[in-house]
């Protein structure tokens, strides 16, 4: 597993891993893998930092003080049904039959039973919704994690004075790159803007035409801006060209393309 090329799967099976949704083989492959790379392993104690925290957000619950009362009262009438049975049986040391069929017994063990459904009856439906609701705010948390945008790279491209006229970010979480037009240009009808890597050494590649609006996203893995140094938008026919034939109108903005250290 290589964590840095797949951020996005690591922080899902570290979430799976903490919630305990990870079992079996692949649970124990995940381990396996966090002993021997410190990412994946702080991957891990992050998640589970944040599962362990939901807790301080949650009230303790009681319940309700009539809950208490009536078990009281169930025990101290079955404790004056028992004496009363007792002072009218035979004693239990005379009995042929012994202890393993004293009335008593069955009927404190019955108690007992009684007791517990009662509590679980009364506690369990509160319980279970506590729980509900931890979940519910778990899976929040991680579609909010997994909706946030991962940036990673950053450009800023300039026109011939040197002004600003495009940010571009790639977000490697969902592989996809934003384009905010920050300049006052606008393409004729008849035109269209197109995105190019300039690869060292390479040929320039097409990373998409650009629409009309002000802000745009594009597809894109991150192995088409990774080892890239620079961007640059020309001006093409409407539609764009083939990547292949590479520019073939004026570049009107370029700039290099930062990547932002981990």
């Amino acid at each position: 597993m290589q964590p840095q090329r797949h951020p996005e799967l690591l922080q899902r099976l570290a979430a799976a891993y903490a919630l305990g949704t990870l079992r079996g083989g692949a649970r124990r492959r995940f381990e396996t893998i966090a002993r021997e790379q410190p990412v994946v392993r702080a991957a891990a104690i992050e998640w589970q930092t944040r599962v362990a925290s939901l807790n301080e957000l949650q009230a303790s619950a009681e319940p309700a003080p009539q809950v208490w009362t009536r078990i009281q009262n169930l025990v101290r009438a079955e404790g004056e049904r028992i004496a009363i049975e007792q002072q009218r049986a035979p004693s239990a040391t005379t009995s042929p039959r012994g202890w393993w069929h004293s009335l008593a017994l069955w009927r404190g063990a019955g108690l007992a039973g009684l007791c517990t459904v009662v509590a679980a009856l009364v506690l369990l439906p509160g319980l279970r919704g506590e729980l509900d609701r931890r979940g519910a705010e778990v899976a929040e948390l991680q579609r909010q994690l997994l909706a946030t945008p991962d940036v990673r790279y950053v450009a800023v491209l300039n026109d011939d004075q040197a002004k600003p006229a495009v940010l571009v970010t790639f977000d490697t979480r969902h592989n996809r790159l934003s384009l905010q037009r920050v300049g006052g240009y606008q393409e004729a009808a008849d035109r269209s803007l197109q995105l190019w890597a300039l690869p060292p050494g390479a040929a320039p590649r097409s990373l998409g035409v650009l629409s009309p609006e002000r802000l745009l996203q594009l597809a894109a893995s991150e192995n088409a801006v990774s080892e890239v140094p620079a961007l640059a938008i020309s001006l093409e026919p409407l539609g764009g060209v083939p990547s292949e034939r590479g520019p073939t109108g004026p570049v009107l903005f370029h700039g290099p393309l930062i990547q932002k250290q981990i």
